[in-house]
């Protein structure tokens, strides 16, 4: 049975380990919430690099996963690379603002994307924005928001706070609206925000679609180790460590997983 190890700054890449476990059938998975180092998005990119180093290691040392997803929109604008140089023999996948989904689902070409501030300030995110942009048959105006302070606030579990931020953001992006129109398509260009996803909808309206990485992510990594498809119900295939508080990403699992168990704190 392949172990896939899967990490986060803090609880938000469980919106990416709940796709995984929703498309890959016989697989262990080890899900590592670097909380005390949250959030990554407004740390300098040397720490986010080191941090991601010393959890693969971790990962490997310990666990012996078979596959690594970084599950972190930030880590892997700042760090992939370094980890694929650093350990050749590991698949890894990423996840990255579903720019080029954005793309083929937006009628009008007005696309938003909610990012943290280091996703957004990354060459690999300026990349990728460059190629979707000279690979688009028509014209695409991408209004980028980045999001200060929203990641944590969902961290943490504060709703007030939520809610506030994602009404500052959005209301941001509306005033930011080109003349020929408001966007239709809004990219959630980091892990946390799909648990904001009820609030950013309602603020957004059913005009626009949200976008979200989750199972492509999900079908790549299956793909990469031949795992066969369909649901890992199994409540002992899925262990939760925390470098922070294990009770927060205890019930942060058991609200948005199912057949999540108790996590286990990790010094990393």
């Amino acid at each position: 049975m392949k172990t896939i190890g899967v990490f986060d700054s803090g609880v938000g890449g469980l919106s990416v380990l709940r796709a995984l476990l929703a498309e890959i059938a016989g697989a262990r998975f080890v899900y590592l919430a670097d909380s005390s180092h949250a959030p990554y998005g407004e740390r300098h990119s040397w720490q986010v690099v080191e941090r991601t180093q010393r959890i693969a290691n971790a990962l490997r040392q310990r666990h012996a996963i078979d596959a690594l997803v970084v599950a972190c929109n930030t880590a892997t604008a700042l760090a992939i690379d370094s980890l694929r140089q650093h350990h050749p023999d590991l698949p890894i996948v990423g996840v990255e603002p579903a720019l080029k989904p954005a793309a083929a689902r937006s009628h009008s070409g007005r696309i938003g994307v909610l990012a943290t501030r280091g996703t957004l300030q990354s060459a690999r995110f300026v990349q990728l924005r460059r190629r979707t942009e000279s690979d688009s048959a028509r014209p695409l105006h991408f209004l980028c928001q980045p999001c200060d302070g929203l990641a944590d606030a969902i961290e943490r579990g504060d709703l007030t706070a939520t809610q506030a931020l994602c009404e500052r953001y959005i209301d941001a992006l509306q005033t930011a609206a080109p003349e020929s129109g408001p966007i239709d398509t809004l990219v959630l260009g980091c892990t946390h925000y799909p648990f904001a996803s009820e609030q950013l909808g309602a603020l957004c309206g059913p005009a626009v679609s949200l976008i979200e990485t989750g199972t492509p992510v999900a079908l790549r990594t299956r793909a990469l180790l031949g795992l066969a498809a369909g649901a890992s119900s199994k409540p002992a295939a899925l262990k939760l460590l925390s470098t922070g508080d294990p009770v927060a990403l205890t019930r942060a699992a058991q609200r948005w997983l199912a057949n999540a168990g108790q996590a286990s704190p990790l010094q990393v």
